[in-house]
């Protein structure tokens, strides 16, 4: 996420807190945290997705492989 959308993301929680938001702010506001979410959520799922196992017997498996082609709630 750029640097800038994290800035006005507190930007808008600091004028929250102190005087309120307007209705469009409070939109803003809403849809610049759930891109924030979808994105911490990707790199999340990413860095789950590269992770291997190794197992007793030696063989390697990974966990992206296994489990992240599956359909559902992410």
């Amino acid at each position: 996420m750029i640097e800038d959308k994290i800035s006005r993301i507190n930007e808008l929680y600091r004028k929250s807190q102190a005087e309120g938001l307007t209705d469009a702010e409070r939109e803003e506001q809403a849809l610049l945290r759930a891109e924030f979410v979808a994105n911490i959520r990707g790199n999340l799922r990413s860095q789950l997705n590269s992770i291997d196992v190794v197992s007793p017997d030696g063989t390697v498996e990974n966990l992206g492989e296994k489990y992240g082609k599956q359909s559902g709630a992410s």
